[in-house]
């Protein structure tokens, strides 16, 4: 007899606003001749649950962005009651959060936070020079869940021109105890002609992929070493820990400098590594990514996302991986749609792509991020513009699929929204950030993202929770 699939109904709770007034409103450094500056638009959140106490939630995000890159600093929201209510402080990622002006750390970005299985938090920043020319990568701790961090530690300081860091992530093993992972891409540069913003896939340079990890819960850090010795180019690492120990690292992979005929043929790859880091396998293709853009449904405007940036989540019982990301291919113009493949084999293998969002034909889906619940429930969260209509501004929704059949079928409902993406601030396009959080308790879904308040230009965005309960 086959299995029947049951359908299952979450309900949405309200959405809470986790972001605040900014506490850097009278910070005045990190402009240039060319930048913009947001004061009060948070972008890009992360978020995590304490597995200790699931009533302790962490979510990171940019806070008042700049036109050309980073933002002001990087604040944390903390929540004692499962996001019901949020307090809010900050690690000294910058100079607008008490960093020394001295190591010119005028702006931070790519927030990212985990817990480890003590219940440790782990925060780490991109922390770059207003002209960007100077990047490093920073790491803080909290073993009071989030109401105070420590003094960064630097993992890699590049004042450097031709090298810039970026997309960095930080996963605390959920299998050996003291054990955290930081990855990141440090592109390298062939001359003064330098890009700074790396994930365009150029292929006037190359990208390593950057590991370096604690074995004493963030007492040391490990010199950074390039975790790939072939010529490519990844961006977006980020690791995930399989039961058995076994780490994944997903990014997308671009060819390196010189590799012709194709210059933006891309794939969703990973590493794996059997050894807590030490070593790595060769790349593994998940999938060719199918080139896609965002853009405003009225205007044609860009709206930059995550633009091919995967996401990955566990089964913390059977092992199986799912990746998300942007992708092209499941449309005849290309739009994007959320493409989801799934290893059963512990990375070696994957399946082919499917389409997880359920937005109407024709209608641009972005951002999403997954992750899997206790009883082994696939979720996924985006945007998607379905509710545009020819009225000024363009309704954006955020949006939330699952699965009980492993990626098989999906079943949606609307998580908040709409709101006019054209009141995000500006940053090579309406900015609501590469990524967006979702994290899990239990068999819930914790969703954490950006909404823009429509029309206000003083506070364009905010950031938001919503937790989606059986």
């Amino acid at each position: 007899m086959a299995s029947q699939v049951l359908a299952y109904t979450f309900v949405t709770g309200p959405s809470i606003k986790a972001s605040g007034p900014s506490p850097f409103a009278g910070c005045l450094v990190g402009g240039t001749p060319s930048s913009t500056l947001y004061p009060e638009a948070e972008v890009e959140p992360f978020v995590a649950v304490n597995p200790t106490n699931s009533n302790n939630v962490i979510g990171v995000f940019q806070q008042d962005r700049w036109s050309d890159g980073g933002s002001r600093g990087l604040v944390t929201a903390r929540s004692g009651d499962g996001g019901t209510t949020w307090a809010r402080n900050f690690a000294a990622f910058s100079t607008c959060s008490g960093n020394p002006a001295s190591n010119s750390y005028e702006r931070a970005s790519d927030p990212w936070v985990t817990f480890d299985p003590a219940g440790n938090a782990y925060q780490i920043s991109l922390s770059v020079s207003g002209d960007e020319v100077l990047s490093s990568v920073l790491v803080a701790k909290s073993n009071n869940g989030g109401a105070g961090w420590s003094a960064p530690t630097t993992l890699i300081r590049d004042p450097d021109p031709l090298h810039f860091n970026d997309k960095e992530s930080i996963t605390a093993d959920p299998t050996r105890s003291g054990y955290v992972y930081a990855v990141w891409d440090r592109g390298t540069f062939p001359s003064d002609q330098r890009n700074n913003r790396s994930f365009i896939g150029s292929h006037a340079f190359r990208g390593q992929p950057m590991f370096s990890r604690t074995i004493d819960g963030g007492l040391t850090w490990s010199t950074p070493v390039g975790m790939s010795n072939s010529n490519i180019f990844t961006i977006g690492n980020q690791i995930a820990v399989l039961p058995d120990g076994t780490l994944v690292d997903i990014f997308q992979k671009f060819q390196g400098s010189g590799v012709q005929p194709s210059p933006q043929a891309a794939t969703e790859s990973v590493m794996l590594s059997g050894d807590a880091g030490l070593t790595w396998s060769e790349p593994i293709d998940i999938a060719l990514w199918f080139p896609e853009s965002v853009s405003d449904p009225d205007s044609g405007a860009p709206v930059r996302t995550g633009n091919g940036l995967p996401d990955i989540a566990v089964n913390s019982s059977t092992g199986t991986i799912y990746a998300v990301w942007e992708d092209g291919r499941f449309s005849a113009d290309g739009h994007a749609d959320i493409a989801m493949s799934k290893s059963v084999d512990g990375g070696h293998k994957w399946s082919p792509p499917v389409k997880a969002n359920q937005s109407p034909a024709g209608v641009q889906a972005f951002t999403p991020a997954v992750a899997v619940s206790a009883d082994g429930t696939v979720g996924v969260s985006y945007y998607d513009f379905r509710n545009n209509t020819a009225a000024p501004g363009v309704p954006t929704d955020a949006w939330f699929v699952h699965s009980h059949d492993g990626g098989t079928t999906w079943a949606e409902q609307h998580v908040a929204g709409p709101f006019d993406i054209e009141t995000a601030p500006v940053a090579r396009g309406y900015f609501l950030g590469d990524y967006e959080g979702l994290a899990t308790s239990g068999n819930d879904f914790l969703a954490f993202f950006v909404m823009t308040n429509s029309g206000n230009s003083a506070n364009r965005t905010d950031v938001f929770s919503v937790r989606l309960s059986k």
